[in-house]
């Protein structure tokens, strides 16, 4: 683990952070019929499932202990990232192939608590708490990701341990596409925080608004970091959008209980892979982007997308 995350903030002495949590137990209808036996997590972009790319982001920040809520059918996610003796050793000729595979392995401790029902994100995350316990812990969706180039989780933990409260991640839509995202109404942050990152303070926050009636055109992005007393809020909570129990509504609770909330307004590369066009697009970037293949790649795409539309590209 980084010294960077496992260290208290300088500024607060507060603990930060150093345990994840990835609700994935979700059923993916979106992408039937292939996550009908394949989880939507383990779906690659290019040669890996977009599962990794998230761990890998928890790591890049220095989180190595990562719990999974996985559901029924969902077991393969833990074997992704256990060990194959007998693969190891029909690679042992392939060195490079063979890093690859162990470097799954080596990534981080991957824990694992089985969600019966899924009763909304809330009800998910409150199934982490015999495994964080009081401590601050970070949230990652998953179906969202960054570019590692362009972190954005070290920000947020380093702002949680100076606060101790929630802080959410946000990034700014076309405002006639308010109606799809849950949207924040905030305010100027204390300059004391102008030092991480472009941080506001959140004043509330409207589930899929209109664009006229949206308070901003901030919306929630998938990345969360969240105060040990967030599992209290949960079991106060009821029922809310869908009859589920909503995260939103428990950290709405916790903000007009006095804890304060902030967010970072992101402005790197987000890659959703949460419905069939972004995790298309998803693939596409990052192929286009490899230096391995992405020269290659780009000239068919280009090809492609020229040719006229009864040709067809050449492949």
């Amino acid at each position: 683990m980084s010294e960077h995350s496992a260290n208290p903030s300088a500024a607060t002495g507060r603990p930060r952070a150093v345990k994840a949590v990835i609700p994935a137990a979700g059923l993916a209808t979106r992408f039937l019929p292939a996550t009908k036996a394949v989880p939507k997590e383990l779906l690659p972009v290019v040669d890996r499932p977009v599962l990794q790319y998230i761990v890998e982001e928890a790591t890049q920040a220095g989180i190595t202990d990562v719990l999974l809520i996985t559901g029924r059918g969902k077991t393969s996610m833990v074997d992704h990232f256990d060990r194959r003796p007998d693969l190891e050793e029909r690679l042992a000729k392939k060195p490079e192939l063979l890093a690859e595979v162990k470097r799954t392995e080596e990534l981080a401790a991957i824990y694992t608590c089985r969600q019966p029902e899924q009763l909304g994100l809330g009800h998910a995350v409150g199934y982490a708490e015999s495994h964080v316990g009081d401590a601050p812990f970070a949230v990652l969706l998953g179906d969202e990701f960054v570019k590692p180039a362009e972190p954005l989780l070290p920000a947020m933990l380093e702002l949680q341990a100076r606060t101790g409260g929630v802080v959410l991640a946000f990034f700014e839509v076309d405002p006639a596409e308010t109606s799809r995202y849950g949207i924040a109404s905030v305010e100027p942050a204390e300059s004391e925080y102008a030092d991480i990152a472009e941080v506001v303070k959140v004043t509330g926050m409207v589930e899929k608004p209109s664009p006229e009636e949206a308070p901003s055109n901030l919306a929630v992005l998938g990345r969360y970091v969240l105060p040990g007393r967030i599992f209290d809020a949960i079991r106060r909570t009821e029922p809310g959008s869908g009859g589920e129990i909503q995260l939103t509504d428990a950290m709405e609770l916790l903000r007009t209980e006095g804890v304060p909330v902030h967010a970072i307004v992101y402005r790197g590369t987000r890659y959703d892979t949460g419905m069939p066009l972004g995790y298309l697009q998803t693939v596409v970037q990052i192929a286009a982007e490899r230096e391995d293949l992405g020269a290659e790649f780009r000239k068919w795409l280009a090809e492609f997308v020229n040719s006229d539309a009864s040709g067809g590209a050449n492949t």
